[in-house]
């Protein structure tokens, strides 16, 4: 066999600017950054005129543009978890099938491009895609609250949107590599699209219940504990360990960390947001409550990437 000459990375430049050129300009992504932004402001705007009516003096006044407290459905952070997977989706599902489709597989890779320099920038493209849209999306709603609001947000406040956006970008980042892997398994776009849509779906709406289901199944709850009005602990471990295997789950209970400061545990993201009496944690210890599940958004993206990095290395290109 022969030694492949130079670095396996030779071509990713041109591969992420050519795809970043692709996202930035499609009418695909064009939609979707228009309905992202179209609901984005909806929810921000019924937000900041609750706040206005209804909230006195309140040290973390920005947050609420993102979490109202008492308006769980209609909220920013809500509705970005059901965008944010949909644009992923939609930046991935035809990555590398659509080389095979349009006949340029075996063209791109005859240049001096090997497969690692050809997957990982379009990974790279669409991740950027994605910052980009969201640090936008995040800085409208910033910049509506100034407006709005008439008060500068403080360093804590700017700190934990900061971690916030960091999560969210995280939190899409799993979905793109997972659709990327997905369009290597799989020959047609629409099937790709067809079985990233419908994990999401399971594992965003059936999934956490089945986890409540499993887990009563596997340690069944103690008498003594369901007398007393309690959870068995046993049982809620399992349940809360079965529940983080949706990467929404994660998410949420991140998203809480980060945006609730009187929350003192992490449970559901539509739970959470109901406006809890008790002394906020600080800063940095809710950056401690959230690193688990920070580290596993991330850990999940690469563990994504490079299962489906081994496969398309595996597949046989044929002119």
């Amino acid at each position: 066999m022969p030694q492949r000459e130079g670095s396996p990375w030779q071509g990713t430049s041109v591969v992420f600017f050519r795809e970043l050129f692709d996202h930035l300009t499609s009418a695909r992504m064009l939609v979707l950054q228009f309905l992202v932004i179209v609901f984005g402001a909806v929810v921000v705007y019924f937000a900041a005129e609750q706040i206005r009516n209804t909230t006195a003096e309140d040290p973390f006044l920005f947050l609420r543009l993102f979490a109202p407290p008492g308006q769980t459905l209609l909220s920013f952070v809500v509705v970005i978890s059901i965008l944010v997977p949909i644009m992923a989706i939609g930046l991935g599902f035809d990555a590398v099938n659509g080389e095979y489709n349009r006949r340029t597989m075996s063209r791109i890779l005859a240049q001096p491009i090997y497969r690692d320099a050809l997957l990982f920038g379009k990974f790279l493209a669409g991740l950027l895609t994605l910052t980009i849209c969201l640090v936008t999306l995040w800085l409208l709603v910033i910049g509506f609250g100034l407006i709005r609001l008439g008060i500068p947000p403080g360093p804590e406040e700017i700190g934990r949107l900061l971690m916030f956006l960091f999560v969210t970008i995280a939190y899409g980042g799993i979905w793109l590599a997972l659709s990327i892997l997905l369009s290597v398994m799989f020959r047609s776009p629409a099937t790709a699209a067809l079985v990233a849509l419908g994990l999401w779906l399971f594992l965003s709406l059936l999934w956490p219940a089945l986890a409540q289901l499993v887990g009563e199944v596997i340690s069944p709850s103690d008498i003594r504990f369901a007398t007393l009005g309690l959870p068995t602990p046993d049982t809620l471990a399992w349940q809360q360990a079965l529940s983080r295997v949706s990467p929404g789950t994660l998410y949420g209970e991140a998203v809480v960390a980060m945006l609730n400061p009187d929350a003192q545990s992490m449970t559901t993201l539509l739970a959470q947001f109901q406006g809890r009496i008790g002394s906020p944690l600080p800063f940095d210890q809710s950056i401690i409550q959230a690193w688990p599940q920070m580290v596993s958004l991330v850990a999940g993206t690469i563990l994504l990437y490079v299962v489906g990095y081994v496969v398309f290395q595996r597949q046989e290109v044929r002119a």
